[in-house]
């Protein structure tokens, strides 16, 4: 008879992000991951498939909350603007910690097509998001009429991903707000 499982799934995939996050899929071995994730080896292949189907669901459950924080990030504020602000703020403060995403994307590039279905549904989903609000400030007066509020949405998502970039080199949280602020000053 088996055994049943004595380990919370979610609480497992959490630690097994995080472990990827910070080492990224290839440095990452599975005596790290059980040792992280407080689970055998065999309830690891058991649960989740093998290391790339845990680093798949890591990538997907990192994306889905990224996305939210994002996400409400840009609802905040009585103005459209203010919301891309706060999103911008937000990535600043978190931008210390390693990206899974873009620990993923410059790991792998394109080479896996299940991670880039999850980076372009991910990525799509934002850069609406993104671009709606800055249409929104465009309707408020705050941002100019003729910007191209899909261009300025991949253009703050660009600085999105190198403001993490420089964080993780090592960059002072004063040089990330520096880039924050010029990157929303350059839509004006």
């Amino acid at each position: 008879m088996a055994r049943p499982k004595e380990f919370d799934r979610d609480v497992a995939l959490e630690a097994a992000l995080s472990v990827f996050r910070e080492h990224g899929y290839a440095a990452t071995s599975a005596g790290m991951l059980t040792d992280a994730m407080k689970i055998g080896r065999q309830s690891l292949y058991d649960t989740f498939g093998d290391k790339w189907q845990l680093y798949r669901a890591a990538v997907q459950r990192y994306g889905d909350a990224e996305s939210h924080a994002h996400l409400e990030a840009l609802a905040t504020g009585p103005k459209a603007i203010d919301g891309l602000h706060v999103m911008m703020a937000r990535v600043v403060a978190e931008a210390h910690m390693a990206c899974l995403g873009i620990g993923s994307i410059t790991e792998f590039g394109v080479s896996r097509e299940e991670l880039n279905q999850l980076h372009v549904a991910a990525g799509r989903v934002l850069k609406n998001a993104v671009a709606k609000r800055v249409g929104e400030a465009q309707q408020q007066g705050d941002l100019p009429a003729a910007l191209d509020a899909g261009d300025a949405a991949a253009f703050l998502l660009a600085n999105v991903a190198a403001i993490r970039l420089t964080a993780r080199a090592g960059a002072e949280e004063g040089e990330l707000r520096a880039l924050s602020r010029l990157a929303m000053k350059a839509l004006y």
